[in-house]
């Protein structure tokens, strides 16, 4: 064997020992991607979860097409974790929670597994759902702070991932004030999950939201308001006793 030859054969097996290398250094690393996500939305391979959707209001019990939107944008991320999901009305899902991932989309009065879903794990966040207009018709009441509606200018939605425990399954609950917010919050966690997953690990938390300029930008521009999650896990401030006071004599 000439040198030539020789030169030749050992750059063929260099060019293909780097070429494995490469390709098992890139299977690694997408494989440890993959197994945070799947760990971040509870989501193994193969596994289920829920979708848990509402009832537009005005639409004969249809679904607003924001929110079907936002199921599309939490179908791709459960196959990108190569599990499956089986979507149900808010009226008809009646489990708990913890055995499965759970994604809920909608606001209280749309959505009755949103409204238990308040109540027992976020108490702090309270939702104005008089039916009568008003300024302060779907706002919310997060702590000491109130964030009202600026229909098509600034409406606001909370983002949040909550356990029961370590070994259950994290349930997504996006709530807000209108539909297009709810399929800006599923659009910013596709987005942003993985700094999100850096940040606060496999725990609990809550983040509220606010899309701008919806009429004009419609999900897209979307900022972080706040944690809220301290307080909207803290229990609701009790009213303060009303005294009465009876004139002397």
């Amino acid at each position: 064997m000439t040198d030539d030859v020789r030169n030749i054969v050992l750059g063929v097996i260099a060019a293909g020992i780097s070429a494995a290398l490469g390709w098992l250094a890139r299977t690694y690393l997408w494989r440890r991607k993959l197994r945070r996500k799947q760990a971040f939305f509870g989501l193994p391979g193969n596994s289920e979860c829920l979708l848990v959707v509402n009832r537009d209001a005005g639409g004969d019990g249809a679904v607003h097409r924001h929110d079907v939107f936002a199921l599309l944008e939490l179908s791709a991320l459960i196959k990108d974790c190569s599990a499956h999901a089986q979507i149900l009305s808010h009226d008809i899902s009646q489990q708990g929670f913890g055995e499965r991932t759970e994604f809920c989309v909608g606001g209280p009065v749309s959505n009755r597994r949103m409204a238990a879903h308040l109540h027992s794990l976020l108490p702090g966040v309270k939702v104005n759902t008089d039916a009568e207009p008003g300024p302060d018709r779907n706002a919310f009441q997060i702590g000491s702070e109130r964030y009202r509606v600026e229909k098509g200018v600034a409406e606001y939605v909370v983002l949040a991932r909550l356990t029961a425990g370590q070994d259950t399954r994290p349930v997504f609950l996006f709530c807000g004030q209108q539909a297009i917010t709810n399929q800006a919050a599923s659009r910013y966690l596709a987005r942003n999950y993985e700094r999100l997953a850096r940040r606060h690990g496999n725990n609990s938390f809550c983040l509220l939201l606010k899309v701008v300029n919806s009429q004009a930008y419609g999900p897209d521009v979307v900022e972080l308001v706040s944690d809220v999650t301290r307080a909207a896990q803290a229990p609701a401030p009790a009213p303060a006793p009303r005294t009465s006071h009876r004139a002397s004599n």
